[in-house]
């Protein structure tokens, strides 16, 4: 919320500068996220009338204007605004004013001189050179009783400041600068001063029908009617600027009133076109398959959930949140209806989201506005229609008020002792009960126990903790005493067997890959394609309508950041996350940090997309595959050695994924995008993926001590003939079943060789292999532990590994 200091203490003036005032609130709770003078700095900038504009001698679009700027005699100034007319009051820099900084950062300092051979003694000012709007198409026009020769700043009250305050949703009392001031004076024993809001008598019996049919939307409606106003009338200078402060722009007279009572007091209301309404409203839930055309322009379809206001013909306005265009008023409205109500916070909260938008009205009823004073903000609203907008045939009829349902003040208890243990200081009866009462609640005491039944316009106020909070805010956070915790404290150690998650994100960070930390809430079209996951666990109140669904993969959050990426034309991306997924398990207990049928395991996942090396001269640009995500992978796992086995998941290419084992278990996935979600996500090549469970990677092996073996290694290499469908896999698992006697260290695949087909007249190459064979290549790495090999013992375990290979695959070795 923003607005300006002037208009606060107008309410209450504390002996506070801006900053202490600006500490105080948001010591309080109330916290000032930035305070900003309302104009930069200049100076000698006064007021001055034109006196006569006539055109320059020497160029068709300047004049030469005398300007009586309070200095005795009338000034010469050289001025090309086109709006530049006799007897019209604009800002003028004197000579040696200095006007706000340019480009370069230097003030523009005033000088006297000549423009095309003609004097000028100053210079007449537009509202962008005085760095109050970016509006340079004329002068800045000053209202007729601004006094020639004041200060500029003074008359405009340029030496404000804009307090922007950042309030949490408990907070929907201070939504307004009255609400503000409310708290400025419990928290600084300055008098609020609570202007009396004249009530104006009805010269008219004209009532118009209204039903309110539902209490569970509308607690409290009021309304008025209003004949024969001006809408053509032009809103006050100090309206437009206090509502320019606030940040809201000037639309018309009757829309500014309603929004400057709303930042007044907080009370959002709503002005009709009277004529405009068919017979009488009707306040109740909406219809489904019911259409509003807004004021935004924006045409929505309600139905049984939405609250609306409708006339006999059609809906008219969303419920507490924004009007219609059908009976919005314009420069032909001549009778109005001014409408105040209570709507219940549950009947807008989640509405306005619904259609992609949000409003000041919408933002304050969904946390609630004081249902007590409909009648009296209308009176108020009524009064500055007919200061504003009134004319001789303006009357106003008696102020309609229907009273449903209204919350209902429950007394909060507040144990006196607990406030103490929870604030952490020494604090009495009276204190915490003075405390309340500065905030304006009534407060009962009676042996430790304080009573306090809540203010209507208190919805905060619900709980001991409440009030506890209240007692701190007013005494003061920066009176709470820094007390060093007395318990023992004694750090957690990790296993030797783990390693921490932020050891894993700096094991990726040093192979090239950056983090990236994303919404745990993703679109459901993900969860279908990418995770084969059908039912997933739905929000109840998305924040967007492409957020509607919990993840239960990190692959569509990475494949959004690529696409981010390529669409600001990058070629290379290596991206990962460590995140949580969330999936239905009728087996997952509740607890502290856990619902029950829903498991939320931790996954660390990473994705590859263009040159795995980025742009460099040593080697030829290539693609990231799937090697490059195994061997990441593998680097990632390391010292433990994981198993690969082809697999499929719903989001990799059939032929190019595989599964994760680590000690037989399953950990995870790794394999290229598949084709179809390439095309569907519009990408120019396929990208790499793995995803892996988080607990299984910060698993390690304690290292064992092992002495340096004395004997030298043997290596032999043999080749062997399999069926081209052999794997390596299945390669080194019968290698390893051998019997060796325990000398194999090591076997390594180094070559594989397959027949080449004629070509280009060229002879076909066999190698003495059959079609359907291939040959591997193995080089093997013998050792023993207590004496050198012998060559019986090398030749006895090269044999029992050759006939393993015949025996399980039917392997020959190549002659």
């Amino acid at each position: 919320m923003q607005f300006p200091e002037s208009w606060l203490r107008e309410f209450c003036d504390p002996q506070l500068t801006t900053a202490e005032l600006a500490d105080t609130l948001t010591m309080a709770g109330l916290e000032v996220e930035e305070l900003q003078p309302v104009a930069p700095p200049f100076t000698q900038v006064v007021v001055g009338r034109i006196l006569s504009a006539e055109q320059h001698p020497n160029a068709d679009r300047l004049r030469v204007c005398q300007v009586d700027a309070g200095q005795g005699a009338a000034l010469s100034i050289v001025c090309g605004a086109p709006n530049a007319r006799a007897g019209i009051l604009v800002p003028c820099a004197l000579v040696g004013a200095k006007l706000p900084p340019g480009e370069d950062g230097k003030p523009f300092v005033i000088k006297l001189g000549k423009l095309r051979g003609v004097e000028s003694q100053g210079m007449l000012c537009s509202g962008r050179e005085l760095g109050l709007s970016d509006d340079h198409g004329g002068l800045l026009e000053l209202a007729e009783d601004a006094p020639v020769g004041a200060d500029v700043r003074a008359v405009l009250n340029l030496d404000d400041t804009l307090f922007t305050l950042k309030l949490t949703p408990n907070l929907a009392h201070g939504l307004s600068v009255y609400g503000v001031a409310r708290e400025v004076a419990a928290l600084t024993g300055a008098p609020l001063k609570t202007p009396a809001i004249a009530v104006v008598p009805a010269t008219l019996t004209d009532v118009l029908p209204v039903k309110v049919e539902a209490s569970d939307l509308c607690g409290r409606f009021s309304g008025r009617i209003v004949r024969g106003v001006n809408t053509r009338a032009t809103t006050p200078a100090w309206m437009v600027q206090r509502l320019a402060r606030c940040g809201q722009r000037s639309v018309s007279p009757l829309v500014d009133i309603s929004n400057y009572v709303m930042f007044e007091y907080g009370r959002p209301s709503h002005i009709f076109d009277l004529d405009k309404i068919e017979g009488g409203l009707s306040v109740r839930w909406g219809r489904a398959g019911e259409q509003l055309k807004l004021l935004n322009g924006s045409t929505i379809t309600v139905d049984e959930k939405v609250g609306v206001i409708a006339d006999a013909r059609q809906v008219e306005s969303l419920a507490g949140i924004m009007g219609g265009d059908a009976t919005a008023v314009s420069d032909d409205t001549a009778n109005v209806y001014v409408e105040a109500a209570f709507w219940w916070p549950e009947a807008v909260q989640g509405r306005s989201r619904r259609f992609n938008f949000s409003t000041d009205a919408g933002h304050r009823f969904e946390r609630g506005v004081d249902p007590s004073l409909t009648a009296e903000h209308i009176e108020r609203i009524t009064a500055l229609i007919l200061e504003i907008c009134g004319t001789p045939q303006s009357a106003c009829g008696p102020i309609d008020d229907q009273t449903l349902a209204l919350p209902e003040a429950v007394p909060v208890q507040l144990r006196v002792a607990r406030a103490v243990r929870v604030i952490g200081m020494p604090l009495s009866e009276d204190e915490c009960a003075g405390a309340l009462r500065r905030l304006g609640l009534t407060v009962a005491q009676e042996a430790g126990v304080l009573t306090v039944v809540p203010p209507q316009y208190r919805f905060d106020l619900r709980i001991e903790e409440d009030l506890i909070e209240e007692v701190a805010r007013v005494i003061g956070y920066g009176r709470l005493p820094a007390t060093p915790p007395k318990g023992p404290i004694s750090a957690r150690v990790r296993p030797e067997a783990r390693r921490s998650r932020h050891a894993v994100r700096h094991a990726l960070a040093a192979l090239g890959y950056q983090e990236t930390i994303n919404f745990s809430f993703v679109e459901e079209r993900w969860e279908a394609e990418l995770a084969g996951n059908a039912d997933p666990i739905r929000l109840l109140n998305p924040i967007a309508s492409q957020m509607s669904v919990m993840r239960s993969s990190l692959f569509g959050s990475l494949l959004q950041v690529l696409r981010f990426n390529l669409d600001r034309r990058a070629t290379r991306a290596r991206v990962f996350e460590v995140g949580r997924v969330f999936m239905r398990d009728a087996a997952s207990p509740a607890s502290d940090t856990a619902v029950a049928g829903i498991r939320q395991p931790m996954r660390v996942a990473g994705l590859a997309y263009g040159d795995p090396d980025g742009l460099q001269w040593g080697r030829k640009e290539q693609r990231s595959d799937f090697y490059d995500a195994k061997g990441d992978v593998e680097a990632l796992l390391a010292p433990r050695i994981p198993v690969f086995e082809a697999a499929e998941h719903p989001a990799l290419h059939p032929g190019r994924c595989a599964r994760v084992l680590l000690d037989g278990e399953a950990i995870g996935f790794v394999g290229e995008l598949h084709p179809r979600w390439r095309q569907s996500w519009d990408l120019p090549q396929a990208p790499v993926l793995f995803e892996l469970s988080l607990d299984a990677v910060t698993r390690r092996d304690v290292p064992q001590a092992r002495g340096v073996g004395r004997q030298q290694p043997v290596e032999r290499d043999i080749a062997v003939i399999v069926q081209e469908g052999v794997t390596h896999a299945a390669v080194q698992d019968a290698i390893a079943s051998a019997d060796t006697s325990g000398l194999l260290r090591n076997a390594l695949l180094f070559d594989v060789f397959r027949p080449q087909p004629a070509r280009g007249g060229q002879p076909a190459v066999t190698g003495g292999l059959s079609e359907g064979e291939k040959s591997l290549a193995v080089r093997l790495t013998l050792s023993g532990d207590d004496a050198t090999l012998t060559e019986a013992q090398i030749e006895t375990a090269v044999q029992g590994i050759v006939s393993a290979l015949g025996d399980k695959l039917g392997a020959r070795l190549r002659g």
